[in-house]
């Protein structure tokens, strides 16, 4: 925990926040009596980010309108950006995962990577307040705020596209959670998007959000090919 401090530059109180940060459901389940894993965390843990990121670009990109600022924050909170940083700060190896899960390859999977990282913050959160949470959060992500204020990198949110493009005739957009299959260490989930109560696409993914984004770039697919053949 000491190293991995280090690396975070951040020096918890309680250790044990940083341990159930850590700790992912397949070892959490197997240590029922001694271990928590990190999905409560990183429910805390996403609204956390989503404030900050929110509080930071909003005060420093004042001449972004709305659906400038929401896409900006979308290219920084999304499972991608998250993971790249996990692996900067080399989290993959202080995970404590099962034995199945390390051996699936656990340790460099994005999406677990990125759910981490939303714990460490929360745990962050919990041990420190809002301004320590602020100040790692900010430090984690500054890399990237770089590069997306420099055009690179930008992660292509369709979940936003798709709204904003529904929003010019009023029309709602729901995401219907359809299924998931295969083991714990391999899932593909399984999305539907509906449009004003309508199914228009679905899509899968090896996490609800990456399933919820191909689900979205479809159903833009699907309206584009409808609006041309309207024009023709």
């Amino acid at each position: 925990m000491q190293e991995l401090m280090k690396k975070l530059g951040y020096t918890f109180h309680d250790e044990g926040l940083l341990v159930t940060a850590l700790t992912h459901s397949s070892y959490a389940n197997e240590n029922k009596k001694t271990s928590t894993s990190y999905e409560r965390l990183e429910f805390l843990g996403d609204s956390v980010l989503s404030f900050v990121v929110s509080t930071h670009i909003y005060n420093n990109f004042t001449s972004l309108p709305e659906g400038g600022l929401s896409k900006l924050r979308a290219a920084l909170v999304c499972e991608r950006c998250l993971a790249d940083c996990a692996q900067t700060l080399d989290l993959g190896s202080h995970l404590i995962l099962s034995k199945g899960e390390d051996m699936t390859g656990g340790r460099t999977r994005p999406s677990i990577l990125a759910d981490v990282l939303e714990a460490i913050i929360a745990a962050v959160y919990l041990d420190g307040g809002i301004t320590a949470a602020e100040d790692f959060t900010l430090r984690i992500l500054d890399d990237s705020i770089r590069r997306v204020c420099m055009g690179k990198g930008v992660f292509k949110d369709y979940k936003t596209e798709l709204q904003e493009y529904l929003q010019q005739d009023d029309k709602s957009v729901e995401y219907i959670h359809v299924k998931e299959e295969g083991p714990e260490h391999a899932k593909v989930f399984t999305v539907e998007v509906m449009v004003s109560g309508k199914a228009l696409a679905a899509g899968t993914g090896k996490s609800k959000k990456d399933a919820e984004q191909t689900a979205a770039q479809k159903a833009l697919a699907a309206l584009h090919l409808k609006l041309k053949g309207c024009c023709k």
